[in-house]
């Protein structure tokens, strides 16, 4: 059996084929790198800031409906105030015409006793 297999020396594939670059061209593949690099990056990052955007937004969409919700409630508790104000004066408009005409037969009944205590007088006095 032969030791190849546990060998260290590096086996030369055309993976490993160098091209070799002048200084100008190296230095402008280097920059067009590190930008790239920093453009992925910065998509991230943009990319965060966009969803926690979104997220904002539909906390603002919610907040909206809930306002919404609110002035409709509250529109509703006013609406059904003027009900109970109207029920309210209704009711008092009622007792009212029922104190004038309770008025008015207290009014007759001491007409009427007072005419009888008159009349029961003269024909007692006759």
């Amino acid at each position: 059996m032969t030791l190849k297999s546990f060998s260290q020396t590096v086996i030369k594939t055309n993976i490993d084929t160098l091209v070799p670059l002048k200084v100008p061209i190296a230095k402008l593949v280097i920059k067009d790198l590190i930008k790239g690099d920093g453009d992925a990056v910065e998509i991230k990052e943009l990319n965060k800031v966009i969803s926690l955007k979104d997220e904002q937004i539909g906390l603002f969409k919610q907040k909206d409906t809930l306002k919404d919700q609110k002035i409709s409630n509250l529109e509703l508790i006013i609406t059904k105030k003027d009900q109970q104000f109207d029920l309210e004066r209704q009711k008092s408009e009622s007792l009212l015409k029922e104190l004038k005409g309770q008025r008015r037969k207290t009014f007759l009944y001491k007409v009427g006793t007072f005419v009888g205590v008159v009349a029961t007088s003269a024909l007692m006095l006759k």
